[in-house]
């Protein structure tokens, strides 16, 4: 596939570029023609804008569609300091793509979520091998017995499950059959549309590159995935300790769907939306400012969501079920019992389940900072709505977190704090997006402040 994507991206790179030289100066040209109008500020304030960020996000997309330019547009000296599209082709062909990629994202959304529900109800081990290509699901009761033999010499059987009988097995391996084959139908899903866009033409060579790297990822999923699970079938250190996946290996394979998933959202948003929300230079300075908040406050939030795979990993949920405290004490002991002092960190229960609190408080009031140094600045009012709503997210994780502790870990509450991780991260990506800098064109054509009278 990757020599097919490098023959087309070669042989339509030229003219690719002189499209989208000229799609980038109609863009520029129709986005400032109206970047003054009062009826465009006031329905961004009164909006459901400011309640919702997925609102937000169908307000940043739905701009005023682009007036259609000459061919001579396309060699002026506008478009040489412009936007360099990522998708050619025109507005359809952006949406197309970019609907093609917010739908990848999605899919990889729901393999997070369906992921968690496999591990929660330890389906996980179920199928002892593993085929690249996949293979077909036990059909008679003879196939059927023959996979539940395999799985009886699992550690998990003897140690967890001995005396299961059928019909709970064929439970747990349709589960992890399903997680299986939906990855493959994610591949599948992914490849088509990319071959279909090459060869019309649509994909640049910049984005083209992009997303082989996203495939490859995403072609590498499935050996971490197998790499994850042979751990679990392997014989455990002592004979008192559970089968159960490394949780080095639950948080390679974790981090690697969040990196996929981030990837295909933050394409998406480059190819429908590649400017930010720019009406004015205030606003552009206000941008500025709220962004020096939001890398390190992004970066905080994907280091609590890393650390939810120890936690996974370790079991550790299931322990201090407690809330503030850690049983009867703040800070457990025996938390730097393990030698190394570096593996109480990833491997002790008690470390990995107080880092994870401590790192989720941290995430709420980073957040929460954020929000009150920013609420005076002048800034975009989609910007303003993103920062609410991820205030608001934020919570609602922090609730879910400790209902899931205080539950002992139901698979209905862990799936969705899981879904909530990924929710968040998923708003600040969006948060961080609207703050870009415009493009030098852009930048030239804003006024100093927005000419409206707002009530």
């Amino acid at each position: 596939m990757f020599r097919a994507v490098g023959s087309v991206l070669k042989r339509n790179k030229e003219s690719i570029y002189g499209i989208a030289r000229g799609s980038t100066s109609s863009s520029h040209r129709a986005f400032t023609s109206n970047v003054t109008s009062s009826t465009t500020i006031n329905s961004a304030l009164s909006s459901p804008l400011a309640g919702n960020s997925f609102n937000g996000l169908r307000f940043l997309l739905k701009q005023k569609k682009k007036k259609k330019m000459s061919t001579l547009a396309a060699t002026s000296s506008e478009s040489k300091e412009g936007l360099k599209l990522l998708v050619t082709g025109g507005p359809q062909a952006r949406k197309l793509v970019g609907t093609w990629l917010f739908g990848s994202a999605a899919w990889v959304f729901s393999m997070v979520v369906l992921g968690g529900v496999t591990r929660l109800t330890r389906s996980g081990l179920s199928m002892t091998d593993w085929k690249f290509t996949g293979e077909f699901p036990p059909l008679s009761d003879e196939a059927w017995a023959k996979e539940f033999e395999k799985y009886k010499q699992s550690p998990e059987y003897k140690r967890v499950n001995k005396g299961m009988n059928l019909e709970d097995f064929k439970f747990i391996y349709w589960m992890e059959y399903a997680h299986r084959m939906w990855g493959r139908g994610l591949g599948i899903m992914f490849a088509l549309p990319f071959s279909y866009f090459l060869r019309k033409g649509y994909i640049t060579l910049r984005l083209g590159v992009q997303l082989s790297g996203l495939f490859a990822l995403g072609a590498g999923q499935g050996f971490i995935g197998w790499w994850m699970v042979k751990s679990g079938l392997e014989e455990p250190p002592s004979e008192y300790s559970q089968p159960r996946v490394s949780p080095y290996r639950l948080a390679a394979h974790l981090t690697s769907a969040f990196a996929i998933y981030c990837g295909l959202f933050w394409t998406a948003l480059s190819v429908v939306m590649p400017e930010p929300p720019a009406e004015s230079l205030a606003w552009v300075r206000g941008a500025a400012k709220v962004k020096k908040l939001a890398l390190p406050v992004s970066f905080i939030v994907g280091i609590t969501a890393i650390s939810g795979a120890f936690v996974a990993g370790n079991d550790a949920g299931r322990a201090f079920n407690t809330f503030p405290k850690m049983g009867d004490t703040w800070i457990p002991d025996g938390i730097f019992e393990m030698k190394p002092l570096i593996r109480n960190f990833f491997e002790n229960t008690a470390t990995v389940q107080l880092d994870h609190r401590l790192l989720a408080t941290t995430t709420l009031l980073a957040i929460g900072t954020m929000w009150w140094f920013t609420r005076k600045l002048d800034i975009h009012p989609a910007v303003k709505a993103l920062i609410g709503s991820t205030v608001g997210m934020t919570a609602v994780q922090v609730t879910l977190g400790v209902s899931t502790l205080l539950s002992y870990v139901p698979v209905s509450l862990g799936s969705a704090h899981q879904a909530g991780a990924l929710t968040l991260l998923t708003l600040m990506l969006l948060l961080n997006h609207t703050l870009c800098r415009p493009s030098p064109s852009l930048l030239k054509s804003l006024p100093q402040v927005v000419k409206s009278n707002f009530s």
